[in-house]
C-alpha cells in the first residue's frame, strides 16, 4: 500500500490528481492489480438474471441450492440483472471473497440463452464478455459449405 501512497504523493506534487483513474493515478494502478488478483481459472455464468441488491450471502446461496455447486471451490460466478447492463462476479479465493460488480454504460452484456442454469466460458471468452464483445460469435465454427 505504500508504493501506492508513493504514487499518490508524487502525483499530487506534480499539480494533477492522485485519484485519476489513468494507469498513472493510485485508482488506475489498483485497477491493474485488481485485475491480476483476480483470474479465476472457471468461470460460470448464472444463465437467469438476478436481483442486482443480491448481496455475497444471497448469491452464495444461489450458487449452492439453485446451482447445485459450491461457492467456495475458487471458481468465478457471474451474475447478470435484467436489463443486461450490470453484472457482479463473485469469488471466493481462500482467505475470503470478492464481490465486484460492473456496468455498461451503453449496451448489453451478450448472454446466453440456453436450458441449463449455469454456462461455463474459457478465460479469454471472459475477457471479451466484461469488454461488451459478442463472445459466442468469436469462437464460431467455419462453415463448410460457403463458396466465393
Amino acid at each position: 500500500m505504500s508504493e501506492h501512497r508513493d504514487i499518490a504523493r508524487q502525483k499530487w506534487r506534480e499539480g494533477g490528481n492522485p485519484l485519476a483513474s489513468g494507469r498513472s493515478g493510485i485508482l488506475g494502478a489498483l485497477a491493474v492489480e485488481l485485475a491480476e488478483v483476480i483470474r479465476p481459472e472457471n468461470v460460470y455464468l448464472a444463465v437467469q438474471p438476478v436481483d442486482m441488491r443480491m448481496g455475497i450471502d444471497g448469491l452464495s446461496t444461489l450458487i449452492q441450492e439453485s446451482l447445485g455447486k459450491p461457492p467456495c471451490d475458487g471458481s468465478a460466478y457471474a451474475f447478470r440483472n435484467r436489463r443486461g447492463n450490470r453484472l457482479k462476479l463473485l469469488i471466493w479465493d481462500g482467505t475470503g471473497v470478492w464481490l465486484c460488480h460492473r456496468r455498461l454504460h451503453q449496451g448489453k452484456f451478450i448472454w446466453p440463452r440456453a436450458e441449463d442454469a449455469l454456462w461455463q466460458l474459457t478465460a479469454a471468452q471472459w475477457q471479451w464478455l466484461v469488454s461488451g464483445v459478442d463472445w459466442q460469435r468469436l469462437s464460431a465454427p467455419a462453415q463448410g459449405h460457403w463458396k466465393l
